[in-house]
């Protein structure tokens, strides 16, 4: 699921993880990173009102639990219409917002599975993937400043870092009072927007742009600074409204707005005041379920910075961080993709941590087979006893269990390969069709230029014995029929010139063998 709240999660199903992606507003192309290879993926547009999905006018919903529990009557019908589905593991994905919306709908499975009837079926939560997700607010909101100095999007002691720090200081005392007990706060989300709007500045074309809050290495049109990103965005809305497409998708014509990526107002309801930061939820959770925070390196908006600070604040299973004893921290192991920094792991008891090297708020855009490489690591996916060709992926020089993005018999890729094959085998069969065709004409053609020399043979020693029957035949030069009749697949009658000049010799007519 994507975040916003209301940003509808086919951006991640046609921009991230999904098996296509939009070359333009009406080409789909394989996406080689897709997750759907070792797992059904099912993407959700919620809260209600969000993507395809519509709610009537004040239904919008308004805090975290109750989302949650909306969240678990979906999945009660979904199984109800897809049972065969029921049994199966759950991992619970998203990013950016859904770092909210994951915790609460994972504790209100949690809470179901133990409030189920004995008729009921137990639903296997098996881990939770969230991608610079929104889950504490404090230490993410101070980390604004400390991300954009690391990646000189202000300078320390310029007037405009001088202004920023000043609105700094009035959100770390509105968290201080209460604050870092919801999860946004007025006043620190306006750190965020005065680090895009006092770095603005214009372009050598004399317009005016600013930094990409999601990508801090491209600069997008002021105010938008990052709402025109990524460049797939601008095909997603008119191939989603095309009307072929919403019919494929059995969209219910009650939509009347059309899709949109993020809806305002879902967003202005969905505020969530009397909801705790899900935060809170993670100790209890983490003592049963494995769970993976990944950052992208170049994100603003839910920087990695703040992601590290708040592991390094929240005490689970009996400890503090990442601390595995009183200064004894767990090892950040380097990961190599291809022999290419690809990023740092870090684990300890059921939380794993993992930066993305050269990656944005919206990792599986940029590097989709490595986002691919993690969940494959994360679910447990060992090709050695299925086949396949293992991605060259380590952790700390140790390839770990043998992963396969985008190379295993049921990949795209291999798909791809195969369909080569095919063609390669299509093309074969036509060359040796053609080779065999050209055997067959050629010997058909020696065939037919003996029987024709046969032939003229024939009629030329039938008239030479007619002409020579007084003075005698040479010995062992006599015409056997039998011989024209193994060429021939029928007899042939003469026309009346040719008995007339087959009769030549009279006595030959009675002469069977001879003919």
């Amino acid at each position: 699921m994507n975040g916003g709240p209301g940003c509808s999660s086919l951006d991640g199903a046609l921009m991230e993880i999904g098996p296509y992606r939009l070359k333009d507003d009406h080409t789909l192309v394989e996406n080689e990173g897709s997750w759907h290879e070792f797992a059904n993926v099912l993407f959700v547009d919620q809260p209600v009102g969000t993507g395809f999905s519509y709610v009537n006018t004040n239904h919008y919903l308004h805090e975290l639990n109750e989302m949650a529990d909306h969240f678990v009557i979906f999945l009660t019908k979904f199984f109800e219409l897809f049972p065969e589905y029921e049994a199966d593991d759950i991992y619970i994905a998203g990013e950016s917002y859904a770092g909210q919306h994951i915790p609460y709908i994972a504790d209100a499975i949690q809470k179901r599975n133990e409030k189920r009837g004995s008729a009921a079926t137990e639903w296997n939560m098996k881990g939770l993937i969230i991608g610079n997700g929104w889950v504490d607010p404090q230490p993410q909101y101070l980390a604004y400043t400390t991300f954009a100095y690391k990646h000189g999007l202000i300078e320390k002691e310029s007037a405009i870092s001088k202004s920023i720090e000043m609105q700094l200081s009035i959100c770390t005392k509105a968290l201080a009072h209460g604050g870092s007990d919801h999860v946004d706060t007025p006043s620190c989300e306006t750190v965020l927007n005065d680090i895009l709007k006092k770095t603005s500045h214009q372009n050598k074309k004399g317009e005016m742009v600013c930094w990409n809050m999601y990508d801090v290495r491209k600069e997008d049109s002021y105010p938008s600074c990052g709402m025109n990103w990524p460049p797939d965005l601008e095909y997603l809305t008119p191939y989603l409204r095309r009307a072929d497409v919403t019919s494929a998708l059995h969209i219910n014509p009650d939509k009347k707005s059309g899709w949109t990526e993020c809806a305002g107002s879902v967003s202005s309801s969905f505020k969530a005041h009397n909801s705790k930061p899900s935060v809170t939820l993670l100790p209890k959770l983490l003592e049963k379920v494995p769970i993976i925070l990944f950052s992208g390196d170049q994100d603003l908006i839910c920087n990695h910075i703040g992601t590290e600070e708040l592991i390094n604040n929240l005490e689970w299973n009996g400890g503090k961080g990442f601390e595995l004893s009183p200064g004894n921290w767990a090892p950040r192991k380097d990961w190599l993709f291809e022999g290419k920094p690809a990023g740092i792991y870090q684990s300890a008891r059921n939380l794993t941590y993992v930066l993305f090297y050269n990656a944005s708020h919206m990792v599986p855009y940029d590097v989709p087979r490595r986002s691919r490489d993690m969940l494959d690591r994360f679910m447990g996916v060992d090709i050695a006893t299925i086949g396949g060709n293992p991605t060259d992926s380590r952790i700390s020089g140790e390839k770990g269990p043998l992963v396969a993005v985008g190379s295993h018999p049921n990949s795209t890729i291999a798909l791809k390969e195969e369909k080569q094959r095919l063609q390669a085998a299509r093309w074969d069969a036509y060359y040796r069709s053609g080779v065999i065709a050209l055997v067959v004409v050629a010997t058909a053609a020696v065939i037919w230029g003996v029987f024709i020399f046969r032939q003229r043979q024939k009629k030329n020693r039938l008239g030479y014995r007619g002409v020579r029957s007084n003075v005698g035949m040479e010995e062992g030069r006599e015409w056997d029929e039998g011989h024209l009749e193994d060429l021939a697949p029928r007899r042939h009658r003469p026309s009346l010139d040719e008995e007339e000049r087959y009769s030549v010799g009279g006595s030959s007519d009675d002469d069977d063998g001879d003919r």
